[in-house]
C-alpha cells in the first residue's frame, strides 16, 4: 500500500518507519531541521524490541500540496497537533479536491475526526488512537519509541457504514498487524476517544505543571489522587457525547497508566520545548462537556489554570 504520514514526529515517524520495513511506500511529511534530516540521511528509530534506521522518502508539507498529487495515496495518516486540525482539514479538502483518498487520525482529543468529516466528507474520515506507546524524536531524523504501540481504528460514527469502507478497515488491521502494528478493530471509535482522553486528561496536563513522568505522577501518594480526580472528570465528561463510562472504566486505565513503562507526556515534551501545548484540545474538550453537562471538574479547572498561567508566563 501507498501510505502518506502527515506529521512524522515521535508517532507518525515511528509508525511509518513501522509499514515502509513492512513493505509499503510511505512518504513522510515533516518540517525543520528533523525534515533536512530525513532528506539528507534518513530516519533512526531506535525501540527496545526493534530499530530501524534507512533512507526515506520526506516532504515538507507545502512541498506536498504544491508538487504531489493525491492520486495513488491508498491512506493518509494524520498525526499533528490537534491544535492544527482545524487550519490543515482545509488545506487538505483543497488538495485532495474529488480524489477519495482516506484519513486515518491518530492524534490527541475527541474532536479530530468532527472538524475532518466537516471539511473532507464523512465518507473520508476514520477515528483512530495510538495507545501503550511512548515516542518522541530525540534529535532531527532520531526517534526514540518504548511501548507495544498499538493502533485502534474504526470508522467515524455518523459516516454511513458501506461494504466498501469495511473491506478498507480489514485491509488495514491486516495490514498493520503484519507490519509489527497491534491494531485492533473497533465497532465504536468515539467511546475509545473518549478513553485515551481520560488517560490523558490524569496525566498529560499535570505532567506538563509538575516535570514528571507518568511513572512518578502515578505512584506519589498526593499526586496520583490528583491523576485518578482529573481521569474521572474526563469520564464523567464523555456523557455530553453520548459516551457512558463507569468507575470501573477509571480504575481500569489508572491502573493501566500506572503500570506501563513510565514516559514523559506529549504535553510535558512540548512544554519543555516552549511549544503550544494541546491544552484546549485535552482540558478544555474536559471543561467544555462539564458545563453542558452542569457538573463541576474541579482538579481539571485547577491544573487548567496553572498550566495556562505557567504557559503565558513563559511567552
Amino acid at each position: 500500500m501507498h501510505f502518506l504520514i502527515i506529521g512524522a514526529g515521535g508517532i507518525g515517524g515511528y509508525y511509518g518507519a513501522r509499514l515502509q520495513a513492512g513493505g509499503h511506500q510511505v512518504v513522510f511529511v515533516a518540517r525543520g531541521t528533523h525534515l533536512l534530516a530525513l532528506q539528507a540521511r534518513g530516519l533512526r528509530v531506535n525501540h527496545p524490541e526493534w530499530r530501524f534506521d534507512a533512507p526515506v522518502r520526506a516532504l515538507s508539507m507545502e512541498q506536498l500540496f504544491r508538487d504531489t498529487s493525491p492520486d495513488g495515496v491508498d491512506l493518509i495518516v494524520l498525526c499533528i497537533k490537534a491544535i492544527d486540525t482545524g487550519v490543515f482539514a482545509r488545506q487538505l479538502a483543497e488538495w485532495l479536491g474529488d480524489c477519495p483518498t482516506p484519513v486515518l487520525s491518530l492524534q490527541n482529543g475527541v474532536d479530530n475526526e468532527k472538524v475532518l468529516a466537516d471539511c473532507l466528507g464523512e465518507e473520508r474520515v476514520l477515528g483512530g488512537l495510538a495507545v501503550r506507546i511512548g515516542s518522541h524524536l530525540t534529535g532531527p531524523g532520531v526517534i526514540d519509541a518504548v511501548g507495544p504501540a498499538q493502533v485502534v481504528m474504526g470508522q467515524w460514527p455518523t459516516a454511513a457504514r458501506t461494504a466498501k469502507s469495511a473491506d478498507l478497515i480489514r485491509k488495514l488491521d491486516a495490514v498493520f498487524n503484519e507490519a509489527g502494528i497491534p491494531a485492533r478493530v473497533t465497532d465504536n471509535i468515539q467511546l475509545e476517544l473518549w478513553r485515551k482522553l481520560v488517560v490523558n486528561n490524569g496525566v498529560n496536563p499535570l505532567s506538563a505543571l509538575t516535570c514528571l513522568d507518568t511513572g512518578a505522577l502515578s505512584h506519589d501518594p498526593g499526586l496520583s489522587r490528583i491523576v485518578y480526580g482529573m481521569m474521572a472528570e474526563a469520564a464523567a465528561a464523555a456523557a455530553a457525547d453520548g459516551v457512558m463510562l463507569t468507575e470501573a472504566d477509571c480504575t481500569e486505565m489508572f491502573e493501566l497508566i500506572r503500570n506501563f513503562d513510565p514516559i514523559k507526556t506529549s504535553m510535558l515534551v512540548d512544554f519543555e520545548h516552549n511549544r503550544t501545548l494541546e491544552l484546549e484540545e485535552i482540558c478544555g474538550a474536559v471543561l467544555a462537556r462539564s458545563r453542558r453537562l452542569r457538573r463541576e471538574a474541579p482538579y481539571t479547572f485547577t491544573v487548567y489554570q496553572l498550566l495556562r498561567l505557567a504557559t503565558t508566563r513563559r511567552g
